[in-house]
C-alpha cells in the first residue's frame, strides 16, 4: 500500500528512519493512546530517569546519540 504513495526503498537508510519517525510522530499526535508503553518499558524509563536525576552529567545530546547509533548500524 505504501508503495502506491512513495517508493520508500529508493530512500537512503537515514531517510527511511526519518520517515518512520515522522509517521510515528503523526500517529502519536493524532491518537496518543495508540502508542503506549508496556509495564517493562515504563519501568526502564523510570530507572533511566532516576539514573539521570542522580547524575545528569552522564546524558548525551540526542543529535550525538543518533549519530552514534547511525554509525554503528552501518
Amino acid at each position: 500500500m505504501l508503495n502506491n504513495y512513495l517508493d520508500f526503498q529508493s530512500l537512503t537508510i537515514s531517510e527511511r528512519i526519518q520517515l518512520v519517525e515522522d509517521i510515528l510522530d503523526s500517529i502519536a499526535t493524532a491518537e496518543p493512546e495508540a502508542i503506549s508503553l508496556s509495564v517493562l518499558q515504563l519501568a526502564e524509563v523510570s530507572e533511566r530517569l532516576a539514573e539521570h536525576d542522580a547524575d545528569p552529567s552522564t546524558a548525551i545530546d540526542w543529535t550525538d546519540g543518533r549519530s552514534e547509533f547511525m554509525q554503528r548500524s552501518h
